[in-house]
């Protein structure tokens, strides 16, 4: 079976958002969709390692940015590629590479390479093994741009640089191309062997992502 068929779905990309007391987070998914008009609902699925999903559970609340074409990959790479456990995403020093406002329920969204979000009421939880879907109500939305939403196609065909260059520097400097790359985000799994059930730890895609250097 060729798993990646599931690269011709459609997908749109998201800055999802959540709060927990004093502690604001968020990370890049690329599964959120109407589930229903009346309520107004929508769905969204997040992988369990990521800290944004257990805030999620935790408080059943969460905003969805919609991002546009005009989105720089420094917001990607802010929020898809290192984890709220080990940074705080909406410190001080990180508003040189976006901005953000709170909602009325008290949780960011950001208006850097955006058109629009969502705030959103979780009424149901789905585990999905490797990810948890959650259905939700909106109970607030805003459209601010017309600029056309970024699928996941022209995220990588106009927006992320390609993972390639990064072995590309590496052999400029001299350094020794052995392991994996992850052919997603670029991780460089620096190791002869790589594990069949190995999940990347930057973008949480399997070993069938990655090619051998």
């Amino acid at each position: 079976m060729d798993t990646k068929v599931t690269r011709n779905f459609t997908y749109g990309l998201f800055v999802i958002t959540a709060k927990d007391g004093d502690k604001l987070n968020g990370c890049i998914i690329n599964t959120g969709i109407q589930a229903a008009s009346d309520p107004l609902t929508v769905a969204v699925s997040l992988n369990k390692a990521d800290y944004t999903c257990d805030m999620i559970m935790k408080t059943g609340e969460f905003n969805l940015t919609f991002l546009s074409e005009d989105a720089k990959f420094e917001t990607f790479e802010h929020f898809g590629y290192q984890s709220g456990k080990d940074v705080d995403k909406f410190a001080k020093d990180s508003l040189a590479k976006f901005e953000y406002k709170l909602a009325a329920n008290g949780i960011p969204y950001v208006t850097t390479g955006a058109n629009a979000y969502l705030s959103a009421h979780v009424t149901k939880s789905v585990d999905l093994g490797s990810h948890m879907m959650f259905i939700a109500e909106i109970t607030d939305a805003e459209v601010f741009s017309k600029t056309p939403s970024v699928s996941y196609s022209y995220y990588f065909a106009n927006i992320k640089p390609k993972p390639e260059a990064k072995a590309t520097e590496a052999d400029a400097a001299g350094e020794k191309k052995v392991g994996w790359i992850c052919t997603i985000c670029g991780y460089i799994y620096p190791h002869e062997e790589l594990p069949a059930d190995y999940i990347c730890p930057i973008c949480k895609h399997p070993a069938s992502d990655f090619k051998k250097l």
